[in-house]
């Protein structure tokens, strides 16, 4: 039996071994490719960006705020500045265990509700992963007290910041306004004009007043360090520096002792005052009362602080100079005077016999005068200064709704006058057009008697009043009123002095100036409705009182202010301009449920005019009582 022996194919083996061999071996060479085309793709295609992420774990990209600007009346008395201070503040991404730390905090420092409160508020509110604060304002004591033991609480550090301080407080708060920590709302604003970068760091902004109005002037430019850091975070060396560029200095029209002695003048009464100088536009005093402290506001206003404020009874966070909306009452009366005799509705010399009232023709309504029995032959000189208002009841008629509208918005009665502050309010001039879209109703006779001593409809702000009152005293020419006089650079020693532009010039006759003006100034004099409140006076004086309704009354009701709750008696105003023959400052005054522009409104004025223009520094206003029978304006 034979053996069958199968003979091996070695070439067939040779070929097979080499094909693996090749297989494997291109295989390495892929695997070696793709290594060296990643490491090329690193070192080369990507070297640029992986340099800067190493960089970043060794260096620390710090900002620096710039300091805020000042803010300077116009003889260089600090209305708003800064001031350094030391913070306790936590790192909640660093602190362990929140609740527990500010626990253990409080037993080395004091930390009441309402620290806790404000920042338990910050927290939901912050913004990456910046430090919050718990504390502010800490003693030395205190920084010493926690340097000591630091080393048991980590992610919470000391820091010197600079705090915002308003000297004047409550006197200048509506004007100035203040700044507060930056909200979501603040950072989507930023980011929509570009300006986020310029904020790294930053914790506050402008909220009301200048300082919201003149953020990108106060607020600077923000610095930054690059800061060599170890693996624990600490910081090792500073690599580069570019400092920061302080904000601006702003300089106002206002003088801060007009100002103080304008907010003191008001006694306990509420209301509002504007200064102007009527040759230029620049506001010298602005005033509402009550006001509110600023600071409050600045690390967030507790809960209860901010119930006290905005359900008081005394609205003390209402702008009333810039927002307040009142009847203007009797202070309308020169410029529908100036109106009259525009259109030629009246001449000076045409009289009328005043019995005490007004009738419209074909109706019984009486439009009672303020004065019983009436004022007897009234031409308008007299008519301005004794206020009668059956001489206005009567003009208005003639002139009608319209004619009134068109005439008396050229003085800015219905618009904003523009100031540099934002929440200004247009007030109300109304007319036939308005009255049927507002109210789909056609425009009354009875409308227009009322409008005619500025009741009905009317409506105007005291920064409008103010502002025609300057219009009317410098001769129908017309200024853009402004709060800003001058910017001084933190950066260069350039100063940038406010634009002041003529808006307008009505160019009024001359003769019918005269005759408005000289019954004005005999507003101030025996005879007239302010007599008293300007006696003894060494200066000339043109002004008008007024009065406006809060209640209607009824035809046969007379009005008692004693028998009237306090808060519905009517308002009193005054306007003014001297010296009168060549005005350096016309002005409202506003007092809420006053009563009567002459006995409260008046003498506010007469003690801010003593000091503008004689340097006169008046003793406290007394409270004025308000009797029965008392003139009315």
């Amino acid at each position: 039996m034979s053996k069958h022996v199968e003979l091996r194919n070695h070439q067939r083996e040779i070929f097979y071994f080499r094909l693996r061999l090749a297989v494997s071996i291109s295989f390495v060479l892929v695997l070696v490719g793709i290594l060296l085309a990643r490491m090329v793709y690193l070192q080369a295609v990507r070297h640029d960006y992986y340099q800067t992420l190493s960089e970043s774990n060794r260096i620390s990209i710090v900002p620096i705020v710039p300091n805020r600007g000042l803010i300077l009346d116009r003889n260089g008395v600090v209305l708003a500045h800064n001031y350094s201070g030391y913070t306790l503040e936590i790192n909640s991404e660093k602190a362990a265990n929140m609740e527990a730390t500010i626990n253990e905090l409080s037993t080395l420092i004091n930390i009441t509700p309402k620290d806790r409160k404000r920042f338990r508020k910050l927290l939901t509110e912050r913004r990456n992963s910046e430090t919050l604060m718990i504390r502010n304002r800490l003693t030395d004591e205190e920084v010493g007290l926690f340097a000591a033991q630091q080393y048991r609480f980590p992610g919470v550090e000391i820091k010197a910041r600079l705090f915002r301080d308003y000297p004047y407080g409550e006197k200048t708060a509506h004007l100035i306004g203040y700044i507060g920590r930056i909200n979501q709302t603040d950072v989507d604003q930023l980011e929509e004009n570009d300006l986020a970068a310029n904020y790294r760091g930053s914790d506050y902004i402008g909220k009301t007043g200048l300082e919201q109005s003149y953020e990108n002037e106060l607020h600077g430019i923000t610095g930054v360090e690059q800061v060599e850091v170890d693996s624990g975070g600490r910081a090792v060396r500073m690599l580069s520096r570019t400092p920061p560029a302080s904000g601006n200095t702003l300089v106002l029209s206002i003088d801060a002792k007009l100002q103080e002695i304008a907010e003191r003048s008001f006694g306990n009464y509420r209301g509002a005052l504007v200064a102007i100088d009527p040759n230029n536009g620049e506001v010298l005093a602005f005033v509402s009362k009550p006001g509110y402290d600023p600071g409050l506001f600045i690390d967030g206003i507790d809960a209860q602080s901010w119930d006290e404020l905005n359900n008081s009874p005394d609205t003390p966070l209402n702008n009333r100079a810039l927002r307040g909306q009142y009847p203007p009452g009797s202070t309308i009366k020169p410029f529908m005077a100036m109106a009259g005799l525009h259109y030629n509705t009246r001449s000076p010399g045409h009289a009328i016999s005043d019995p005490g009232h007004f009738n419209l023709p074909g109706s019984s309504h009486q439009y009672r005068d303020w004065k019983k029995g009436g004022h007897g032959s009234v031409d308008m000189f007299k008519a301005i200064a004794v206020s009668c208002d059956t001489y206005f009841y009567g003009l208005a008629t003639e002139l009608g709704i319209d004619n009134m509208f068109n005439f008396l918005s050229r003085f800015g009665f219905g618009k904003k006058t523009g100031l540099d502050l934002e929440g200004e309010t247009s007030g109300l001039l109304p007319s036939t057009e308005w009255k049927m879209k507002r109210h789909k109703d056609k425009w009354y006779a009875g409308d227009t008697v009322s409008a005619g001593i500025g009741q009905g409809y009317n409506l105007v702000t005291p920064m409008q009043l103010a502002y025609a009152t300057a219009v009317l005293s410098n001769n129908g020419v017309g200024y853009k009123p402004h709060l800003l006089r001058e910017v001084r650079s933190s950066r260069s020693n350039e100063n940038r002095l406010a634009k002041i532009g003529k808006e307008f010039d009505l160019k009024f006759d001359p003769a019918h100036l005269d005759l408005v003006k000289r019954a004005m100034v005999a507003v101030t004099q025996p005879g007239g409705t302010a007599v008293q409140a300007f006696a003894g006076a060494t200066y000339q004086i043109a002004g008008k009182t007024g009065t406006s309704q809060v209640i209607a009354m009824k035809q046969d009701e007379k009005y008692d202010a004693g028998k009237v709750d306090e808060r519905l008696r009517d308002h009193a105003w005054f306007i003014a301009f001297a010296p009168a023959g060549q005005p350096g400052i016309a002005l409202a005054v506003l007092v809420e449920n006053g009563g009567h522009g002459s006995s409260t409104a008046a003498p506010i004025a007469r003690k801010v005019m003593d000091y503008f223009l004689l340097g006169k520094i008046p003793q406290p206003l007394p409270d004025v009582a308000i009797h029965e029978g008392e003139e009315h304006d």
